[in-house]
């Protein structure tokens, strides 16, 4: 009786690659190169452009759909969901909608909407929970903000302050929402800091105000201390210059379309636009 030939031991999954089809696929998805109702590449397809396996392909398609961007059906391909469907708080996604140039001016204002419903709380919050450890976070990231040299120490300083802030306030469902919230800080901190038009130095008051009504103890006046602090930056997002869609789809974004295969142009002339 012959023996059975033992299988083939399957070759490990390497993180790295399937963060780097992952990434590569999200933004394309977040920046519409790879536009809503598309039916991505087949398999083979996406195998060949990253030289990667098909393990490789499925988890970060697998990945993506759980992120809300695609939905996979057997036989139907795997299709780019509308934005709404897409989990908008998640870390990854976000960093996908900004991007790698100026961010998009109304989605830095929709995002500033979520600081403003989500941070003022948290700052009354503080004020009333706060424990000797976290007003001394508070404290030395604000002494940081005002002593900060160069602008990765400022966005550095800036952060931590306001995760200070919401990690004081004891309160573990907000807390849930610290990675979000680091990502929403990392996008608009980037712009406030950044470059000519930036207004670090002139919020500061503002976060001044903030510390020391928390460290007083008193939520009312840290509330609208953030709610200032907050819509100053509103204020400022509100006055700079939509993004035009030729500046934030330049350098690499002609070279995907034209990587794109045929496949997708045949699906979308079948479907209509």
């Amino acid at each position: 009786m012959a023996r059975a030939r033992p299988s083939p031991v399957d070759k490990p999954i390497k993180p790295g690659r399937i963060r780097a089809v992952l990434t590569t696929l999200g933004r394309e998805i977040a920046q519409d190169l790879i536009p809503v109702g598309t039916t991505l590449p087949p398999e083979p397809e996406l195998e060949t452009r990253f030289g990667v396996g098909r393990g490789v392909v499925r988890e970060a398609v697998k990945t993506l759909a759980a992120k809300g961007l695609v939905s996979v059906r057997p036989r139907h391909g795997t299709h780019v969901l509308p934005r709404h469907e897409w989990s908008l708080l998640d870390r990854d996604v976000l960093s996908w909608l900004v991007g790698q140039d100026a961010p998009d001016r109304d989605l830095l204002l929709a995002i500033q909407e979520v600081r403003s419903i989500i941070e003022p709380a948290a700052a009354a919050l503080a004020a009333e929970r706060a424990t000797r450890n976290d007003r001394w976070r508070i404290d030395t990231a604000l002494a940081a903000m005002q002593t900060a040299k160069d602008q990765a120490s400022a966005l550095a300083a800036d952060k931590a302050f306001h995760l200070a802030i919401l990690d004081a306030t004891h309160n573990p469902v907000l807390q849930g929402f610290r990675g979000a919230i680091d990502t929403i800080l990392s996008t608009v901190f980037t712009v406030a800091v950044g470059g000519p038009g930036g207004w670090f130095r002139d919020n500061l008051p503002n976060h001044v105000a903030a510390a020391r009504a928390i460290e007083s103890g008193n939520p009312e006046k840290a509330r609208a201390a953030m709610e200032r602090l907050l819509g100053y930056t509103r204020l400022k997002l509100s006055n700079r210059k939509p993004a035009s869609a030729a500046a934030t789809r330049k350098a690499g974004g002609s070279d995907v379309r034209v990587t794109r295969t045929s496949s997708i142009k045949r699906k979308r002339k079948r479907h209509g636009p």
